[in-house]
């Protein structure tokens, strides 16, 4: 009916192959549910689809239904608290009208995924391909079931890998599964856009000990992935001092001689940490490596030597 912008009921009785009484009770029932129908009396007149009105209700295809639910879970652990319920309000009534093989999908997203703070991370939006990665990796943790999967590390390395996948934590843009790896029997993290040929087993298990998913996903960001690590003292309580530092930038816990101060650990080269921690509005020390507080004191002279006017 979009290739017109008015019809007359009689027109719309006989294309509908309907009562004209029919056509106004339908009418009627369309405005109650927000369309906003205009309609003119006369010859000329007819009923027309006027812009604006409360939101009707929405026609979405399964990749459409799909992609909203992931948005929604991506505001709900980025934004304020009033944000973020609002977006899992709305991810219920969604899955509330969805037919039963989306909804599985859409509702072991709510249970199996976790965040991490609320800093972007350098990445790729998520594509097509990874969100069904995404959904089936959510039902296989909300059925607790093994899956294989092809996985292609950073260096571009191809593995085939059988694991116990245990939640879904969403960093940035960025989306990374915990699980179990059964043929390495630790626990290992895998960034779902490196996973590819997503495969059901069907073979259920029971979990035994698990991670804190998100802490594990962070402190592999932070400073499993490198091979150097510095330690520093900050001058400042844990609650203080991790507010100026991002979960996924450096592991803060209490500095167990003196509550009062908190000790952090942050990966990666002489010079990525030494410009971070340069940068901090807190008091410092560096405990580890002396390579930093080298590195720290060459930037030092050269900011004075270029700030002596």
């Amino acid at each position: 009916m979009s290739s017109r912008s008015t019809w007359r009921g009689d027109e719309l009785a006989e294309r509908l192959e309907i009562t004209e009484r029919s056509v106004r009770r339908d009418i009627t029932r369309l405005r109650d549910l927000g369309y906003p129908i205009d309609s003119v009396t006369g010859p000329y007149g007819g009923y027309s689809l006027a812009a604006g009105g409360r939101l009707p209700p929405l026609l979405l295809s399964d990749d459409e239904a799909v992609s909203i639910a992931v948005a929604l879970q991506q505001i709900a652990h980025r934004s304020s608290v009033s944000v973020a319920e609002g977006a899992m309000s709305a991810l219920t009534k969604l899955s509330q009208v969805m037919p039963t093989s989306l909804r599985e999908r859409v509702v072991a997203m709510s249970s199996v995924v976790v965040g991490v703070g609320s800093a972007a991370v350098d990445g790729a939006l998520v594509e097509a391909g990874e969100i069904e990665s995404l959904m089936g990796l959510a039902v296989a943790c909300s059925r607790i079931e093994r899956v294989r999967f092809d996985y292609r590390s950073g260096e571009g390395a191809e593995t085939v890998r059988h694991t116990e996948p245990f939640r879904l934590v969403s960093v940035g843009q960025r989306w990374y599964l915990v699980a179990f790896d059964i043929d390495r029997a630790d626990w290992r993290t895998f960034r779902v856009d490196r996973i590819s040929r997503l495969r059901n087993t069907g073979a259920r298990f029971q979990r035994g000990e698990v991670p804190d998913a998100a802490a594990f996903v962070a402190e592999g960001l932070a400073v499993n992935s490198y091979e150097q690590r510095a330690t520093i003292r900050i001058d400042a309580p844990l609650d203080i001092a991790s507010r100026e530092i991002p979960p996924t930038i450096g592991i803060a816990r209490a500095d167990p001689d003196d509550p009062a101060r908190t000790l952090v650990e942050i990966g990666g080269d002489d010079d990525w940490v030494a410009r971070f921690i340069v940068g901090l509005p807190l008091p410092y020390e560096v405990i580890e490596p002396a390579s930093v507080r080298a590195e720290l004191r060459r930037i030092g002279r050269r900011l004075i030597a270029e700030n002596r006017r």
